[in-house]
């Protein structure tokens, strides 16, 4: 059975930093990209960053770039998310997402499995 379990959100301020995690399980980690999205209630999801297996790079949204870094420990089967300098914008539910076909990009719906998500919360 094939899951993603983040954790790691919290309520932060403004320039904080956070570090998520995703587990996963169930499927061969090294063999997918694996994808974060942010989701805000009424605004949709929008892709934040995403890594391919092997060396095969990441992307950032421009949103992130330069403040964020993603990552890959594949013998724990776990990716992480840093974020740093965050801004109230950066607020919302964010999903880690399991894609094999497509390779690593930011479009919701490229990724066949999906975590429930930890909420985000950048305020003063």
């Amino acid at each position: 059975q094939v899951q993603l379990v983040e954790s790691g959100g919290g309520l932060v301020q403004p320039g904080g930093s956070l570090n998520l995690s995703c587990a996963t399980s169930g499927f061969t980690l090294e063999t997918y990209a694996i994808g974060w999205f942010r989701l805000v209630p009424g605004k949709g999801s929008k892709g934040v960053s995403c890594i391919n297996p092997g060396d095969l790079g990441v992307v950032y949204s421009d949103s992130v770039k330069g403040r964020f870094t993603i990552s890959r420990d594949n013998s724990k089967n776990m990716i992480y998310l840093q974020m740093n300098s965050l801004q109230v914008e950066d607020s919302g539910v964010y999903a880690c997402a399991a894609e094999k076909t497509a390779g690593c990009g930011l479009v919701e719906g490229w990724y066949d499995y999906w975590g429930q998500g930890t909420q985000v919360t950048v305020s003063s």
